[in-house]
């Protein structure tokens, strides 16, 4: 965009609505968008493609093996999807996703408090990226002085957040890499 160039904003009700996955194998995602993170499967094209959901919406994460079946992830340095986030109601609803994907054995990559929000990062079967998030209310967002966001990446304390759905825990020691944005 120019200077000169007027600037018209897209329409403040606009939300993105689902994300749709290139996957090697079907079951193998189902296995863990559904077994491991708790998605429901609302519709399935054989062993071709299934959409799942949470709360009974149509469908959050469109997964296909159209042009993908048996195939490897891109190789690092190519363009393409960085990570899909998946927004938490609750802090309480992450430490119990941060609970599943423990008791799967999936490493994180990462876990920060950004301040606005906390977040798990981790990788789907097929290496997609996975932001795994919840917001803090908009009055508890760090801000400056004149009022604009104040975001900043700190690490996540992961015991604090498993305390939410559990007394004690040994949770697993996570390194923050460069995928804590």
């Amino acid at each position: 965009m120019t200077t000169g160039e007027q600037h018209h904003p897209i329409d403040p009700g606009v939300r993105i609505g689902h994300v749709h996955l290139k996957v090697a194998d079907l079951e193998r995602a189902l296995g863990f968008y559904c077994g491991v993170l708790g998605f429901e499967i609302t519709q399935r094209y054989g062993s071709q493609a299934a959409f799942v959901s949470a709360g009974g919406y149509h469908h959050h994460v469109g997964l296909n093996t159209w042009e993908s079946r048996g195939g490897s992830p891109p190789p690092p340095g190519t363009t393409g999807l960085y990570h899909t986030a998946i927004l938490y109601p609750t802090r309480r609803a992450l430490a119990e996703a941060l609970r599943r994907v423990i008791d799967a054995g999936i490493p994180l990559d990462g876990a920060s408090d950004h301040g606005v929000s906390e977040a798990l990062y981790l990788r789907d079967p097929d290496d997609n990226g996975l932001e795994l998030y919840w917001d803090r209310p908009p009055e508890a967002w760090p801000r400056t002085p004149q009022g604009e966001l104040a975001m900043f990446t700190r690490r996540l304390d992961l015991n604090g957040l498993l305390r939410e759905v559990e007394q004690t825990v040994d949770a697993p020691a996570v390194e923050e890499g460069p995928r804590d944005l």
